[in-house]
């Protein structure tokens, strides 16, 4: 009993989580939901700019690339670098996954950082990177959980419960509340680092003069794609520990 209200306790924190607002919002209603039209004009950008290049890079694909080709190839290389890495022989279905919490995290990010978003008014709020939004983030953490519940079903079926009982029993709650706390922790850690570099990056501006923020911002553009690699690799980590069946 006490396990099943922790994990309801668990559950309804990530329902509370979905609730935080910081700032302002611009609201629409679809179909009875209230959301966040920022974000969602924001993502729509970011899904455009990934979908065009993908056409790009597969409209003329040529046997000796060019320099644009070499570039989309050293991209997939790297995602099925890391993939390979951190799940093992099996990586290759999950390449696509990554590939996608990796790009869309990256672009987000970088979107965020370079294009002139405050230029576009709104009747509240104010348009910014997706993963400005904990919205945002809670769902990619989200699906990361339910793609390292799949794999590990998906490869040994209702045994993969047993890990759960692995050294010892007495470790049970433990063991089941790790995994409904590694969304939380995805979730937060990319959240949490966004909103760090930018109220830094504001905070220099109101302080100093123009000049000396510029050099913290590009920084923050280096930061941004290594916060991408991070959620993408621990994404990885999570489904090959799934799929190996310990800890």
């Amino acid at each position: 009993m006490n396990l099943l209200l922790c994990s309801i306790n668990t559950l309804k924190g990530f329902y509370d989580i979905a609730g935080v607002e910081v700032g302002q919002h611009f609201y629409w209603k679809i179909a009875g939901f209230q959301v966040h039209a920022q974000v969602l004009i924001t993502s729509w950008v970011v899904i455009a700019i990934l979908l065009g290049s993908s056409i790009v890079a597969i409209r003329n694909p040529q046997t000796i690339p060019t320099d644009g080709q070499n570039f989309f190839e050293y991209v997939l290389e790297f995602i099925r670098d890391v993939s390979k890495t951190q799940i093992g022989e099996e990586y290759g279905p999950w390449v696509p996954f990554i590939g996608t919490m990796f790009l869309f995290i990256f672009v987000s990010n970088w979107s965020g950082a370079l294009l002139p978003w405050k230029i576009i008014q709104l009747p509240r709020g104010e348009l910014a990177a997706p993963t400005n939004d904990i919205n945002t983030t809670v769902a990619l953490a989200l699906l990361t959980s339910v793609a390292y519940f799949y794999a590990g079903l998906s490869k040994k079926g209702f045994g993969y419960f047993g890990k759960y009982i692995q050294p010892t029993p007495i470790l049970l709650p433990i063991n089941i509340l790790e995994d409904f706390t590694k969304p939380l922790s995805l979730s937060f850690r990319l959240f949490g680092n966004i909103l760090a570099d930018e109220l830094v990056v504001v905070v220099l501006v109101s302080l100093v003069p123009l000049v000396v923020p510029i050099p913290v911002m590009f920084l923050g553009l280096f930061t941004s794609g290594i916060q991408a690699l991070i959620f993408a690799t621990l994404a990885a980590a999570y489904i090959g520990e799934s799929m190996e069946g310990h800890h």
